[in-house]
């Protein structure tokens, strides 16, 4: 594993217990006798998914760091026992502007993730029985402030509660019933698949072509976008667009990156998601088995092309596209370590300027918010979309990570006067900026690149709203090479609609991608 470092083996576990899942990531059976310690009655996983609801319908966000030991315990059980803990030195705080710019292998560091994981192994070993065989796991990020270890009993938890070196600890992977968000039990979230990214047959009224060759979304001129390419063209900034990965069919994102009028760039993939069992996992690759995020490479930087495909935001600027989830919610344990990880290096590299992530999930995640610091603390700005589900789910606000303040939340509008979010948009308090992808009559969406084809596909959600503000944002860089990730932003906020007044649903309102690349 990549990002992760064995630690120790300790405690139980039957191989023989694990069964074979259609799923992409694999849960095991955990033997009954390591619950049968506690007379803690198992909260089942329906009451569970119901404390979630109620605290999403309520506060727009679950935290597991406000639940009890018990819920959590039982959360474990009906997943794979496996708990994330977010760690720190003993007696001193790790505050989150300072993650990802304190090494995690110091001697403190490393003497505090020793504590927790003797802790844990000391009551597993106290707890086993003799015909039980010792194999307990527990894996150290290399990067982040976090360790994983399978934890089964309650005493364990009680215990972290009380240990100054614990930051938060939650289950790995359990997984809300999303279905339970629908008022009519025959829908579906979109947004936990947005996999459809077919060519279609798009009318002639929704694109212009341009030299020498390529066709501009019908939304560019609303957005300032196309009158901005006079001054910038996004050469020599690098986005990154943390998503479900890269179709090795398109070949305006590969062989024909550089053709038309894009010219001297990059493109790069890479593939952090991992499928099966936590330390028997193994990297997916970088290719894009979804659609969504052909997409959103698309939207950001598909070539000035000659052959009729959708040109980009910033057609000149660099690319790399990292596969981090399956989907674009990632709700699994696999996709949130894939996400994470993609983070962690994007955030590395000191040549990515911006990341764009048009994927998110319905609640907070301790151990995302940690990498999303990362990279934040190291001079990215991160764009995240607002969210995007059927209309039967449109009470549901800004979803995580665009809730976070390292985060720059993005959502989509209909064209014409006024502000109408479009018909499977997120808004609230927590969004920067609008962008229009949606038209008020036939409710077309943007023209972007499909998995395969000369011809574009659409998109639309605030996805697409995502990684054309990702765009714009490497506009105004590259006409201002050497500011820094503020200037930035306050750039593109001075010249929104609504700036300096911000709307509670829709933030400065709509880019204006020509004004924020005139030099005052």
């Amino acid at each position: 594993m990549k990002n992760l470092k064995n630690n120790q083996i300790f405690g139980l576990i039957f191989i023989a217990l694990f069964v074979v899942s259609c799923s992409t990531e694999e849960q095991p059976v955990v033997s009954q006798v390591e619950f049968t310690e506690s007379n803690t009655e198992v909260i089942p996983s329906s009451e569970i998914d119901q404390i979630i609801l109620k605290s999403l319908q309520e506060s727009g966000d679950f935290i597991w760091g406000n639940q009890s030991d018990e819920l959590i315990w039982s959360a474990l059980i009906q997943s794979d026992s496996i708990l994330s803990i977010g760690y720190q030195a003993s007696g001193k705080e790790l505050v989150n502007a300072r993650i990802g710019l304190e090494a995690v292998d110091s001697p403190e560091m490393k003497e505090a993730a020793g504590k927790i994981i003797g802790m844990i192994s000391e009551i597993s070993s106290k707890q086993s029985t003799s015909n039980l065989r010792e194999t307990d796991e527990s894996e150290i990020h290399e990067d982040l402030p976090y360790l994983e270890i399978k934890v089964s009993s309650l005493e364990a938890l009680q215990n972290l509660r009380e240990m100054s070196e614990v930051r938060y600890f939650e289950p790995r992977s359990y997984e809300f019933d999303y279905s339970l968000l629908n008022d009519n039990p025959y829908a579906r979230i979109s947004s936990d698949s947005g996999c459809e990214n077919e060519p279609q047959a798009i009318s002639g009224s929704d694109f212009s072509i341009i030299t020498p060759g390529a066709k501009s979304s019908w939304n560019y001129d609303q957005m300032g976008i196309s009158q901005a390419w006079s001054q910038s063209t996004g050469a020599g900034i690098t986005v990154g667009v943390i998503d479900t990965g890269l179709s090795p069919d398109q070949p305006s994102l590969n062989a024909w990156f550089n053709s038309g009028q894009s010219s001297g760039r990059t493109v790069q993939s890479f593939g952090t998601y991992k499928t099966g069992y936590w330390w028997w996992k193994k990297y997916d690759g970088p290719n894009d088995q979804c659609g969504h995020g052909t997409a959103m490479a698309g939207v950001v930087a598909s070539p000035r092309n000659t052959v009729g495909n959708a040109v980009g935001v910033a057609y000149n600027s660099n690319l790399i596209s990292v596969r981090g989830t399956s989907d674009v919610i990632f709700n699994s344990g696999n996709e949130k370590d894939g996400v994470a990880e993609a983070l962690v290096l994007l955030g590395k590299r000191s040549d990515v300027k911006i990341i764009s992530m048009s994927i998110g999930d319905l609640f907070s995640n301790s151990k995302v918010a940690d990498a999303i610091r990362y990279a934040h603390n190291r001079g990215k700005l991160i764009f995240a979309a607002a969210g995007t589900s059927t209309t039967f789910t449109n009470w549901v606000g800004v979803i995580f990570p665009a809730t976070m303040s390292e985060t720059v939340a993005i959502t989509g509008v209909k064209e014409g006067n006024g502000y109408q979010r479009c018909d499977t948009c997120h808004s609230g308090s927590q969004v920067e900026f609008t962008v229009v992808m949606e038209r008020s009559g036939s409710n077309t969406k943007p023209l972007t690149t499909a998995l395969y084809s000369n011809d574009p596909s659409t998109v639309g959600g605030s996805s697409v709203a995502t990684a054309t503000a990702s765009g714009i944002a490497a506009l105004v860089w590259a006409k201002n090479p050497s500011w820094s990730r503020d200037q930035v932003l306050s750039k593109m906020r001075s010249t929104s609609d609504l700036y300096p007044a911000k709307n509670g649903e829709f933030g400065y309102g709509n880019l204006n991608a020509a004004a924020a690349v005139l030099i005052n």
